[in-house]
């Protein structure tokens, strides 16, 4: 995963920055947890991202 953590003195935080290849380990699906929630995030055919509870 990729963090970017914000340089100093800058105005404008950097949002961190996660590679979707890399959470589904190089398949289409990866779950992602929320305050006890389980998410499914899945890579189209297409390469667009649909996450769904």
């Amino acid at each position: 995963m990729n963090m970017s953590l914000p340089l100093s003195g800058s105005a404008t935080p950097v949002l961190p920055a996660h590679d979707a290849r890399i959470l589904t380990r190089g398949g289409n699906l990866a779950q992602i947890d929320l305050d006890g929630q389980t998410y499914t995030l899945r890579i189209t055919r297409q390469g667009k991202l649909i996450l769904t509870k």
